[in-house]
């Protein structure tokens, strides 16, 4: 289901574009044009809060949509920013509103993609209600069905909302089995 949309989605990209490091693929209030389909790198989409912080509401990985919810709307309700050098597959959002509405198998594929998305950002947000580091631990290991690799750390502390080294403590803790 996923390769039928995918296929549709390349069909109609309009253009690639690369991001530098720290350079913003959009704007809170920028006109919806294009979505983006991240082919290498890393991009966030941020929630700007009062005090000038920001939450992270996704990470756009390789093989992701950046702010899938946009297809939907006219403006981006957030920032997004490349973490890494990002590669993006430029699809414009109104072609792709026309295959959304036109294609059965398009609209379906879509909606289970949407579905999984929905269902990833719960389980973060579970995760992250947990008060403590091991709490948070022990939910993504379940989730995930296997304990963080190594060279993976960094990012697993990112995803449950701590830090590197609090989390490095969490896992020293555990193999000493304390």
């Amino acid at each position: 289901m996923i390769e039928i949309m995918l296929n549709h989605i390349l069909a109609l990209s309009h253009a690639q574009q690369v991001f530098r490091r720290g350079q913003y693929l959009f704007h809170q209030g920028d006109p919806v044009v294009s979505m983006f389909l991240i082919e290498s790198g890393e991009a966030h989409l941020l929630r700007r809060q009062r005090d000038g912080s920001a939450i992270v509401l996704q990470r756009a990985l390789p093989g992701s949509f950046l702010a899938e919810a946009s297809l939907f709307t006219t403006r981006y309700h957030c920032d997004a920013t490349a973490t890494t050098r990002v590669s993006a597959r430029l699809i414009s959002r109104l072609a792709m509103r026309r295959l959304f509405e036109n294609d059965q198998a398009f609209a379906t594929a879509w909606a289970s993609h949407l579905a999984d998305e929905v269902r990833s950002a719960r389980l973060r947000a579970e995760v992250l209600a947990l008060k403590t580091v091991a709490e948070r631990l022990s939910a993504w290991t379940a989730a995930q069905g296997k304990f963080p690799p190594k060279g993976t750390w960094k990012s697993v502390a990112q995803d449950i909302g701590t830090s590197p080294e609090a989390l490095y403590r969490e896992i020293a803790r555990r193999r000493l089995g304390k």
